[in-house]
């Protein structure tokens, strides 16, 4: 039987915030974009999601509390033997007015059997769509809308969906856009023409002054809709990589994280030099190839 308050380490009467602050602490641990090829941390990510997305609902934490790994069938388990939840009368054995095979052959229409001796048939499924969605990796890391047409009995109609942050090429998000409909929207987000995503984190190369580079100095770099003042350090090399936390992409279903930003460091070399400056580059290269003779 899964446990959900041991896979988020808490007590079984654990409030909202203890739940909530257990999942992030986790979450962040764990979660695959942050652990790329890791299997052990998806697997144990995805245990956590399910146990916080059932824990969270005050609904479902107490069809689990009472039924265990049958939760997601409370409903239908209260409605066959009673709003009170359990067997009739509180044992199967007792004299409950109902036969053996009553009583165990609604569980055909609880998992998935034909119902017994009832007659029951299978549960109708709803209807799903999907459809294609390309989008800018500026927009994956806000999130962001589109609208799209859906055909239901013939009538088009427009639906305003919402992609959130975080998404990548091969999410999917699910939508319903109403009257017992399902959708899935497949995304693809398009290579940027500066930034490369590697999961979660976001590389950019960034050209720096030739003396910066040397002396060290200040740049500015463009992100997205945000410019970020960045300190270069003295004698910075070509592909010097500089890591910025949490300023790369968000974490799907976690938005309040953020992978790294890595500034790749690219030193432009300087034309068009003036006599002079061509100079104090000869004066250094001379001063540097006597300190090597002397060393």
């Amino acid at each position: 039987m899964t446990n959900y308050y041991t896979e988020l380490g808490v007590k079984k009467g654990a409030d909202e915030n203890e739940i909530r602050n257990a999942f992030r602490k986790l979450a962040r641990k764990y979660h695959p974009d942050l652990n790329p090829n890791d299997l052990a941390a998806e697997k144990k990510f995805k245990r956590i999601n399910e146990a916080y997305e059932v824990l969270s609902d005050h609904k479902k934490q107490n069809a689990y509390n009472k039924y265990g790994d049958n939760w997601k069938n409370a409903e239908q388990i209260e409605a066959s033997f009673g709003q009170g939840g359990g067997w009739p009368h509180g044992s199967p054995r007792g004299n409950t007015g109902r036969s053996s095979s009553d009583i165990f052959g609604n569980f055909g229409d609880l998992f998935g059997g034909s119902g017994g001796h009832h007659g029951r048939g299978a549960r109708s499924t709803i209807p799903k769509m999907e459809t294609a969605i390309k989008i800018r990796l500026e927009e994956a890391f806000t999130g962001t809308q589109r609208t799209i047409t859906i055909t239901r009995r013939g009538t088009e109609r427009r639906i305003s969906v919402t992609i959130p942050p975080g998404v990548d090429t091969g999410s999917v998000v699910r939508v319903k856009p109403g009257d017992g409909q399902k959708l899935d929207l497949n995304i693809t987000v398009d290579p940027h023409e500066r930034f490369t995503r590697k999961g979660a984190d976001l590389y950019v190369e960034e050209p720096v002054p030739f003396e910066d580079a040397i002396l060290g100095g200040e740049i500015e770099v463009q992100i997205f809709q945000q410019r970020i003042s960045l300190k270069v350090p003295p004698e910075s090399s070509n592909g010097q990589r500089i890591r910025i936390a949490r300023k790369g992409m968000p974490v799907l279903s976690s938005p309040e994280m953020n992978g790294d930003l890595y500034i790749v460091l690219r030193p432009v070399l300087p034309v068009g030099l003036t006599d002079e400056q061509k100079d104090l580059v000869s004066r250094l290269k001379n001063l540097r190839t006597s300190e090597d003779e002397a060393g």
